[in-house]
């Protein structure tokens, strides 16, 4: 199943519009070199795949993003801001699979509501992940997850009903999720690659740096049209 973000002494002296421009130009950056660090210490040791059949681009693409996430996940949840840049800034597809940790009390809950959002409207289901993501430091149990979601769902017009599964069929469909990115070999959240499909055949790298995530990919699209592969490969 694949789915488809001060110091130093103080002074008197008069207040003037300077000091506040001033004042945010440095916050911008002191903020930006922040993310910056934080992204860099982000890296983990390469993933010995078992199983490449998950890392591919969808059919007709040449380039891919690929994703194995936990919505519960700290770690996913920092990452996430740089894959929507990412995405947003190639216009590259974001296949994210589910790799469920089994210590995490409300992700398997997230995932089968994932599925569900997208069966009720396209992108939905992405849509619900990265607001997930974004207020998962408020998301403590499955009773406040259930309330996330039923908010998520007025706002996009939507009735939840009392059981999105009650022949737990979605539920099956996430696990085998969750076991094909078993067999894959991965056994951390997030793991990204980047995959491609070329004249050669099918490649797939991992990012370990995610501070290097747009390097790889602006090397991989150079790589596919150096050969002449300019169809369904994204664009900034």
């Amino acid at each position: 199943m694949k789915r488809k973000m001060g110091f130093g002494k103080t002074v008197s002296r008069r207040f003037d519009r300077s000091d506040l421009k001033s004042g945010w130009r440095f916050t911008a950056a002191l903020m930006s070199l922040m993310v910056l660090a934080a992204f860099a210490q982000v890296m983990h040791a390469a993933t010995n795949v078992k199983d490449n059949s998950a890392l591919k681009p969808p059919p007709g693409w040449r380039i891919a993003i690929v994703e194995f996430d936990d919505l519960q996940c700290p770690a996913c949840a920092q990452a996430n801001p740089l894959l929507m840049s990412a995405h947003a800034q190639y216009k590259i597809p974001w296949v994210r699979h589910f790799l469920l940790i089994p210590m995490h009390n409300w992700s398997r809950n997230a995932a089968i509501n994932t599925v569900w959002f997208n069966s009720q409207k396209e992108g939905l289901g992405s849509e619900y992940e990265n607001q997930v993501f974004a207020n998962q430091s408020s998301i403590f149990n499955p009773l406040m997850l259930r309330q996330f979601t039923d908010k998520f769902a007025q706002e996009h017009g939507i009735q939840m009903p009392f059981d999105m599964d009650p022949q737990g069929k979605i539920a099956n469909e996430v696990e085998a999720d969750n076991q094909l990115s078993r067999r894959t070999g991965i056994s951390q959240t997030p793991t990204i690659f980047i995959v491609t499909e070329d004249n050669g055949g099918r490649h797939y790298e991992e990012v370990t740096d995610h501070s290097r995530l747009f390097q790889m990919i602006d090397a991989a699209l150079a790589s596919l049209k150096r050969q002449g592969l300019t169809e369904k490969i994204g664009k900034k």
